[in-house]
């Protein structure tokens, strides 16, 4: 059983955590959401090029959505890590 004087520092590791399980929740939402933005902005693409209209915008726009993407997927990844991370630390102290 944990000391009384661990406790504190047992409350904030699992605030640190539950904060980071936030974060990470969001995160997921953003990349589902970048998705669909992506996916939509790729039908634009090939409808504009279909009709023959100019699209070279609309192809700039949708490469701009997958870097955004993988910038948001490579911060997932961190979080994931910080979590990780976060619940060993947790588990080295209440030992």
């Amino acid at each position: 059983m944990a000391s009384v004087a661990s406790c504190p520092a047992e409350w904030q590791a699992n605030r640190d955590i539950r904060s980071e399980e936030d974060q990470l929740r969001k995160s997921e939402a953003d990349i589902a959401s970048g998705w669909t933005r992506l996916h939509k902005q790729e039908g634009l693409v090939l409808q504009l090029k279909a009709s023959g209209r100019g699209y070279a915008e609309a192809v700039r726009l949708a490469a701009l959505l997958r870097d955004n993407l993988a910038e948001w997927e490579r911060h997932r990844a961190m979080i994931e890590q910080r979590i990780a991370y976060l619940k060993r630390r947790r588990a080295a102290g209440s030992t």
